[in-house]
């Protein structure tokens, strides 16, 4: 009896996937892998595609890290070590609810942290708030983790944490701008670079120094 891929409902299903407990198809296990799919390390189509990665997971890589790389250049070492943080943050996100989270909710919640250390960096306590309950969600999740942060920095960190929030609101545009039709962009290139899943490789040219804030 051939199984029909429970994932995309019309390919075969050939597969053993054992972080789902079910058999999938080729391409599914290909494009989800990482991404949808928490592939556990001892997966052994895993295993295969980082020994042996096809020519257009390699392009992939280098077309993410150079793009992190562009982000950034302009940073000093305190700002890359934020935008790794940040970035590592959305990428492992997890909301508990069934909502997906979407750029557009990354967008809203670092314009308004952004805003947010703006309004403290010129000595008003004021807190902004995103216009949607999912980026209101993340927010409040990115707010303790900054907030951590702060404690050890030196003077300066609201101006640093709102220059790669605004980054990361930027980057949020420009991955729309250049895939139209993916919602979740920027959060799947986060995933590939920092979630830590990766066999590295591209990760290397883009990762940033162990998070060091003072």
């Amino acid at each position: 009896m051939v199984l029909t891929c429970p994932l995309c409902g019309r390919r075969n299903a050939r597969r053993s996937c054992p972080a789902l407990g079910k058999t999938i198809c080729a391409v599914c296990c290909g494009t989800k892998r990482l991404t949808e799919i928490r592939c556990p390390p001892e997966c052994p189509y895993l295993a295969v595609a980082r020994e042996h990665p096809p020519a257009v997971a390699l392009r992939q890589r280098q077309h993410d890290a150079a793009l992190v790389l562009r982000w950034v250049r302009d940073f000093g070492e305190r700002q890359s070590q934020l935008f790794l943080l940040v970035g590592t943050y959305v990428a492992r996100y997890q909301s508990g609810d069934l909502h997906t989270l979407l750029d557009d909710d990354v967008a809203a919640a670092a314009r308004a942290l952004a805003a947010t250390f703006e309004t403290a960096s010129r000595g008003v306590i004021y807190e902004h708030r995103p216009p949607s309950v999912p980026a209101e969600r993340l927010l409040q999740a990115l707010k303790p983790i900054l907030e951590e942060a702060s404690r050890t920095a030196a003077s300066g960190f609201d101006r640093d944490a709102a220059t790669v929030l605004r980054q990361i609101e930027q980057a949020a545009g420009e991955m729309h701008a250049a895939e139209p039709g993916n919602r979740r962009a920027l959060v799947d290139l986060f995933g590939r670079i920092f979630s830590g899943e990766s066999d590295g490789r591209a990760g290397k040219a883009a990762e940033a120094p162990r998070l060091i804030v003072s």
